[in-house]
């Protein structure tokens, strides 16, 4: 993976920024809850398993995962902590075997980790983690990073590797969804399988020849890989790159492209996919 780094002026002058306000679906989140939006950014992944995952419509998987979140909202904590697997099918409507399975009872592990997390260090409250960062992005996601599968961070040649998406992602949606978070210029892209895609499709990324074939054909990547690493770091790169040239956030780049990405055009290519509890 490389950026194309003289691509990118002129691309991030054609970003349709003026007119682009992030904001979250109301008809799939519960606004003006933080718990809904922590408890869904904590089962925010499973991008590789989207293609097998039963949906209402054709929409993405994670508008599934969130609309069918809302409809048994809410969850506490302490439910949070001991929800299973049976559990976790029945809420968002998935089978007992193949991939979609799977992903529930990682969602389930997920879950567990983060109710138990919230019980031992934050009083059981979501309210009480909010106020453990002092409504300062940056302390929520390091707060989130040390929950497991918030802990996103890879070895790659030597080197460490920290993405921190979904850590990062939730004091993102808990402004749009209640506001009073400072500090949001401080985070990075919310690296996943989708913008990376985007970044491509308009030139902005360029992927191996060999990897670019084995995503055509829809084949796995494996996560932690050096090109699974390597295609969410450029992304990564590449934005703050334009941010440099726009002046504008990373959450608001990456809400314009993964919103982007819904668009037909970006859904006719295969994506990259991989199986990860990280995106």
């Amino acid at each position: 993976m490389r950026i194309d780094r003289e691509a990118i002026p002129a691309y991030a002058a054609a970003l349709p920024l003026a007119e682009f306000r992030p904001a979250l679906d109301p008809d799939t989140h519960v606004l003006g809850d933080a718990g809904f939006i922590l408890a869904l950014d904590a089962v925010n992944f499973g991008s590789g398993y989207f293609p097998h995952l039963r949906k209402r419509d054709a929409r993405s998987g994670y508008f599934h995962v969130a609309r069918a979140l809302k409809e048994r909202w809410p969850l506490t904590p302490a439910e949070l902590a001991v929800i299973g697997v049976e559990d976790c099918r029945a809420i968002f409507g998935q089978p007992a075997e193949g991939p979609a399975a799977e992903l529930m009872e990682l969602f389930a592990q997920a879950w567990n980790a983060f109710g138990r997390h919230l019980l031992e260090h934050h009083r059981g409250s979501y309210e009480a983690l909010l106020e453990a960062s002092g409504f300062e992005a940056e302390a929520l996601a390091g707060l989130l990073a040390e929950v497991p599968f918030f802990d996103d961070v890879h070895p790659y040649r030597g080197l460490t590797v920290p993405i921190y998406k979904r850590a990062q992602i939730a004091p993102a949606d808990l402004e749009l969804s209640i506001g009073g978070f400072r500090g949001l210029e401080r985070l990075t892209l919310f690296a996943d399988n989708l913008v990376p895609h985007v970044l491509h499709l308009d030139g902005v990324l360029a992927f191996d020849e060999m990897v670019a074939e084995r995503i055509e054909r829809e084949e796995l990547l494996s996560s932690g890989s050096e090109e699974e690493v390597e295609m969410r770091a450029c992304a990564l790169q590449a934005v703050e790159l334009i941010k440099a040239e726009t002046g504008r956030t990373a959450m608001e780049l990456d809400h314009l492209l993964w919103n982007r990405g819904q668009g037909a055009e970006y859904k006719a290519r295969p994506r990259p996919r991989c199986r990860s509890v990280f995106y």
